[in-house]
């Protein structure tokens, strides 16, 4: 008789701890999703602009067109060049989607690998930089330089800060390559993009050991398509630790971010 009163006693209170825990869950879980709302507020200028980038003008589509079947063996880098010349400011990737979208195929390389094969033939020498922010409680921005190997698809936390000028970014391209050592060696390249952050300090720092700087055209993220898929995979949860652990690599240190912000 007195087990069963015993029995029954802790296995209800095991019950009870177990609903409170699910109730703290469930404030945790309410609470990130709050914030989140919170920080997309702050950064929606949805009412100040048109949705969608301003739609090519149909008399320069045709244009481009014929431009491209007058000349078969020109590049759409040519033919923007040609545009301009003309008179009509055009951006070469809208060139390249109007011949796309027409069906027309690109010029022929005359010699050079693409980038993609680029990329694959030189994943063990490549490495990969950029920054990914993210908002705390208060809504103050911190950002965060990470640096990205292509062969293994590592990623290194060079450093995190709320003001990340270009003699910030030159001290932590610094301590990322006193932290990477030998390793260093192997090293041929380094992609980035055009952010003011990377002065040519910074480049310069890599320079000296032998690393040649790539900068990516200007809003061309698929020119650094690894890096910035990396960046987009912690900065969404960054303030949920569990669910970056889910989503980043295994094999990086991309989980640390969410703790070191």
């Amino acid at each position: 008789m007195i087990f069963s009163v015993v029995y029954l006693f802790v296995r209800c209170l095991l019950r009870c701890l177990m609903v409170r825990g699910r109730r703290e869950v469930s404030k945790d879980a309410e609470l990130l999703a709050w914030h989140r709302r919170l920080v997309a507020r702050k950064w929606d200028y949805a009412s100040r602009r048109h949705p969608g980038r301003p739609s090519t003008a149909a008399a320069i589509g045709k244009l481009v067109i014929r431009i491209a079947t007058d000349n078969p063996t020109w590049g759409h880098r040519r033919g923007q060049g040609e545009l301009i010349k003309l008179g009509h400011p055009i951006a070469a990737s809208t060139v390249w989607q109007i011949l796309h979208d027409a069906g027309i195929d690109a010029a022929p390389r005359r010699s050079g690998p693409t980038w993609r094969q680029f990329l694959t033939a030189q994943a063990r020498g490549i490495l990969a930089a950029g920054f990914v922010h993210v908002d705390t409680v208060l809504l103050r921005r911190l950002c965060a330089l990470i640096v990205i190997e292509h062969s293994t698809r590592g990623v290194h936390l060079a450093g995190v800060t709320a003001n990340p000028d270009g003699a910030w970014t030159t001290q932590a391209a610094r301590n990322f390559l006193m932290d990477l050592g030998q390793r260093a060696t192997s090293v041929k390249f380094l992609i980035k993009d055009r952010a003011g952050q990377f002065t040519s300090s910074f480049d310069a720092v890599f320079a000296a050991e032998g690393i040649r700087i790539l900068a990516s055209p200007p809003q061309a993220p698929r020119a650094n398509a690894i890096c910035e898929r990396i960046i987009g995979t912690p900065a969404p949860g960054a303030l949920g630790p569990d669910a970056d652990r889910q989503r980043a690599s295994p094999a990086t240190g991309a989980d640390r971010i969410p703790a070191a912000l």
